[in-house]
């Protein structure tokens, strides 16, 4: 069943006349998300309160992807994440089969910005943007933190095998790009020189996955990357130059410096950031995003995904490739 305006609307009130008596829904509202996934935003309304929420369902079109995370394991790990003061949504109901949704749960809806363009440029968040490096380096150590046997349903992947699935998505593209060629040739030669403690790592820690106020970070998001890996890949991924959106002087999201970020990390971890390893990551971070520009490229071309998004980000493949070079000149 194709999930739309009215369908969605019957199914969230009949779930909410199930578990809240009386309660009904208002202002539902279809969010802009992922191809892997519909957000719709709603409130519900009692006697006594208006919740806001957010419904997240995996798309039918989706396909089994080994490095996403499914939805109950998305919730799950909210849930375990915020028992060790992350700051995520709340987790309030996981979609069962007779709630006629799909695959997904609803969380709370938190208040703030998640618009890079306007975190970084409008008057409102100049406060936010004087601190968010350092609170990011902070939630991630929170994250890097969290005990691995509460979150051993996640998968470990050394760095050599995410190099790996790496360069078997560029292959499958049939394209050669000799920039990328050289790029996982200076990965393969320059893997650190001891392998990392596994931790959690949530994969797609960025400007664009941050909810921000007037103060600062409010609650990360989208963790469905989220794996058992190096820490430091969350620190590199961070300060790739496309997450900057223009503001390319600040490398962390375009708001920061490395400098501010690895304050923030090692006074709430206690541990010293390597910056050469945190420099590894962030040329794996252009590449794997170069890769990704990459496949979506080629989705548009042959007509699998012809959406106006698909065919804009493919076109980005090419700036991935200046700005390695650009890294691997140094």
């Amino acid at each position: 069943m194709e999930l739309n305006q009215e369908n969605v609307g019957k199914a969230l009130q009949a779930l909410s006349s199930r578990l809240l008596p009386g309660a009904a829904i208002d202002k539902l509202t279809r969010l802009t998300g992922g191809a892997s996934q519909q957000m719709w935003s709603f409130n519900l309304v009692s006697d006594d309160d208006v919740e806001p929420l957010i419904l997240r369902i995996a798309s039918p079109m989706n396909g089994s992807d080994s490095t996403t995370l499914t939805m109950d394991q998305e919730a799950r790990l909210l849930r375990e994440v915020l028992r060790h003061d992350v700051p995520v949504p709340i987790v309030r109901y996981e979609l069962k089969e007779e709630d006629d949704l799909g695959v997904g749960y609803i969380m709370r809806r938190v208040d703030g910005e998640t618009l890079p363009q306007r975190i970084l440029r409008d008057e409102a968040y100049s406060n936010a943007r004087s601190v968010l490096a350092r609170q990011c380096g902070q939630v991630m150590a929170g994250i890097h933190q969290v005990p691995l046997d509460k979150v051993s349903f996640l998968r470990k992947r050394t760095t050599e095998q995410l190099i790996e699935a790496y360069y078997q998505r560029y292959q499958g593209c049939g394209e050669p790009r000799p920039v990328f060629e050289l790029a996982f040739r200076w990965l393969r030669d320059n893997l650190p020189a001891e392998p990392a403690e596994p931790c959690l790592v949530h994969g797609d820690f960025r400007n664009g996955n941050l909810m921000v106020d007037r103060n600062g970070l409010r609650v990360v998001l989208d963790w469905e990357l989220s794996y058992l890996g190096d820490p430091m890949a969350d620190l590199g991924w961070i300060c790739v130059n496309s997450w900057r959106f223009g503001n390319s002087a600040l490398p962390v999201g375009g708001f920061g410096t490395r400098e501010e970020l690895f304050q923030g990390y090692q006074e709430a971890s206690g541990r010293r950031v390597d910056p050469r390893r945190v420099a590894f990551w962030e040329v794996f971070g252009v590449l794997k995003w170069g890769v990704i520009c990459q496949k979506m490229a080629q989705a548009f071309i042959s007509g699998t995904d012809r959406t106006v998004e698909r065919g804009a980000i493919g076109r980005r493949a090419s700036e991935a490739e200046i700005d390695l070079l650009t890294m691997l000149a140094r």
